[in-house]
């Protein structure tokens, strides 16, 4: 007869391996696939009451396993060991069948209580908090009777847990050891489930028949147990990776999302409630470390509670606020390690004197975790359990990994609070610049008519009686004819841009901190920016200040005109012209070029093509590049874009 492939044990190279154990397991010949004359041989429809598989098919299996048991010198009897392919064969199925480890438990306690016939049986699991062995699965116990956890080395199961070796109890009133759940349980036979070598559970089985479980039994049971633990194991590694790939997913959302949060107070609180949500924790704070000031400041708090309670306010107790010194704090020792600490009892007296600890007895356990940038640690980040807990190795590397990413998130922000602050601050110099330029052309534009009237009162010659009044008029006059002259003198002096200030510069280098002022406009405008650095680097010599102010003159007109986006390339070269070594800087748009009616008069003052516009940029950069010997002209201009050419003289060797 044929078993359907849906039945058949796996195969391993012509044989069967009945336990994930290698040292402990049996390899039984593959009789059911490969046995000469099994498909030849009729059925007679019958099924084994013991196995559920055909009888001729069982006979054989019983046969084969006799030898195999016989060979690897095991006691077990043949008649016993005859359950031991069809039951290891439902509980390895277990793995294709399920992902939930607690139902595949659920099923391995039935079939083993079905199998040996007990009237009760639990797994416990050994729970590392608390060093316990806790209920976890129970088959045949009433409703009532409570989920109990017991010691290492109390009752039957305990010892089992403790030393690691199964035990039969044919008479569990004899035995002191007996924890009675049940008034009729007169028999008890349990196994440890260990893995690489460390004991992780027990499996218990009972019966209310005296002797109700052989040592025959007993030793079919804890290779059972063992291949129990091996499918449960597996189980739970599967799930293990399932829960890593989605904490992966998690990171990546996280990070992208962090990179987008500018505003700080946002920022910190997205970092906390995120923490809390992928760490499954009750409460996650966030603190900022003042390292000159030695104190630590909460800057965000998430917590479980719905609705949320207000900043600073955990649920449990408000947190103190403002700038806390280390000294008092227990986060300080993380800050001062630059490592994770965990804490796991915070209800301990010695965590009395803290100040930075919410007092509730809710919360017990504590993993700190230092943000760190540049080797520096910027803030702590902390989350707290309701119970006991040992924070294992994968939870740790989640929230350093959280902290990481918190750490540069903060720091962008930080750097873009100074870029935003350099370009507030570059605009306003802008306007003062405009201002400056502006009373000098005007201060130049009434010193000519100024010195015309004062050449022509001085042609007067007028000369009056000391005793006319006209006199004292004329000299007024004179008077204020000079000081209008002088005010005039110091306007134009004072626009000028003092040569102390100027040195020698990387042309590289002012458009490179030029750049970095506005990448953030260039990203919003959707403009993308090319330069390539000359090589050798051309060095000029002039204020960076005023250079910085006509390339960004020049890039900011350049984005104005590329509403939808577009495309800005920088070119730089070096030329001679006339046996003078000058710098060229080339700027390239994809505008849609200049109009045609003003590209004449572009650099005039007062010139604008835009409603909102000055029309002093372009005159204030060429007002600037000719005080450094330098000009400015348009290259190129047409629909698909404007070309402008800067030029600078090089600085001599």
């Amino acid at each position: 007869m044929k078993i359907p492939d849906a039945e058949k044990p796996t195969q391993l190279g012509g044989s069967l391996r009945l336990s994930g154990n290698k040292e402990s397991g049996v390899e039984i010949p593959a009789l059911i696939l490969k046995l000469p004359g099994v498909e030849k041989q009729p059925s007679s429809g019958a099924t084994s009451p013991v196995s559920g598989l055909p009888t001729d098919v069982s006979a054989i299996a019983r046969r084969a396993t006799a030898e195999a048991v016989a060979k690897a010198g095991l006691r077990a009897p043949v008649s016993e060991d005859s359950r031991l392919l069809p039951a290891l064969y439902r509980i390895a199925s277990l793995i294709g069948e399920t992902e939930d480890p607690q139902a595949a438990l659920q099923t391995i306690l039935g079939e083993l209580a079905a199998l040996f016939h007990a009237t009760s049986g639990t797994i416990g699991l050994l729970n590392p908090d608390t060093g316990k062995l806790e209920m976890e699965i129970r088959h045949g116990l009433p409703p009532d009777v409570a989920d109990i956890a017991v010691r290492l080395g109390e009752g039957i199961t305990g010892w089992v847990a403790f030393h690691g070796k199964p035990l039969l109890v044919p008479d569990v009133a004899a035995d002191p050891r007996y924890l009675a759940l049940l008034p009729d349980v007169c028999c008890e036979m349990a196994a440890p489930m260990e893995a690489q070598g460390q004991v992780i559970g027990v499996i218990n089985l009972e019966s209310n028949r005296l002797g109700g479980f052989t040592e025959a039994d007993l030793a079919l049971f804890v290779r059972l147990t063992a291949e129990s633990t091996t499918v449960v194991q597996r189980l739970w590694q599967f799930r293990q990776l399932q829960g890593k790939a989605r904490q992966l997913e998690m990171l990546i959302t996280i990070g992208q999302s962090l990179v987008s949060k500018l505003e700080e107070q946002e920022l910190f609180d997205t970092v906390t409630r995120e923490a809390r949500q992928i760490m499954n924790v009750r409460l996650c704070v966030l603190y900022l470390h003042d390292a000159a000031r030695g104190t630590a400041r909460l800057v965000s708090v998430s917590t479980t509670m719905t609705p949320p309670p207000p900043a600073g306010d955990t649920g449990v107790t408000p947190l103190p606020r403002g700038d806390l010194p280390l000294e008092n704090c227990l986060i300080a020792s993380v800050l001062h390690a630059r490592r994770q600490i965990e804490f796991h009892n915070l209800q301990s007296p010695e965590y009395a004197d803290v100040i930075d600890l919410p007092r509730n007895e809710g919360l017990h356990s504590l993993l700190a975790a230092p943000l760190l940038y540049e080797g520096e640690a910027i803030g702590a980040l902390g989350v707290f359990t309701e119970k006991p807990h040992r924070f294992n190795n994968d939870e740790k590397r989640l929230l350093g990994a959280l902290a990481s990413l918190g750490a540069v998130a903060i720091q962008n922000s930080r750097l873009y609070t100074r870029v935003f602050q350099s370009e507030e601050s570059l605009r306003k110099n802008e306007r003062l610049t405009t201002l400056g330029l502006l009373a000098a052309e005007i201060a130049h534009e009434i010193r000519n008519p100024l010195t015309v009237i004062k050449l022509l009162y001085g042609y007067l010659d007028l000369d009056f009686p000391e005793d006319d009044p006209r006199r004292k008029d004329t000299q007024v006059i004179s008077e204020k004819l000079d000081q209008l002259e002088a005010i005039v003198t110091r306007v134009l002096n004072f626009a000028k841009a003092p040569s102390s200030l100027h040195a020698r510069w990387s042309v590289a280098e002012i458009i490179e901190d030029t750049l970095v002022l506005i990448r953030l406009k260039l990203a919003q405008g959707k403009v993308h920016l090319h330069f390539q650095p000359p090589v050798p680097p051309l060095i000029v010599d002039g204020h960076k200040g005023q250079l910085q102010q006509v390339i960004l003159n020049l890039l900011l007109n350049s984005m104005q005109v590329m509403p939808d986006g577009g495309e800005i390339t920088i070119r730089c070269a070096a030329e001679d012209r006339g046996g003078v070594p000058v710098a060229i800087i080339d700027i390239a748009d994809t505008g849609h070029g200049i109009p045609e009616a003003i590209r004449d008069r572009i650099f005039d003052s007062f010139l604008t093509g835009r409603p909102d516009g000055t029309g002093l940029g372009l005159a204030i950069v060429e007002r600037i590049l000719r005080s450094h010997h330098g000009d400015i002209a348009v290259l190129a201009t047409s629909p698909r874009g404007t070309t402008m050419r800067v030029t600078l003289p090089l600085a001599r060797p």
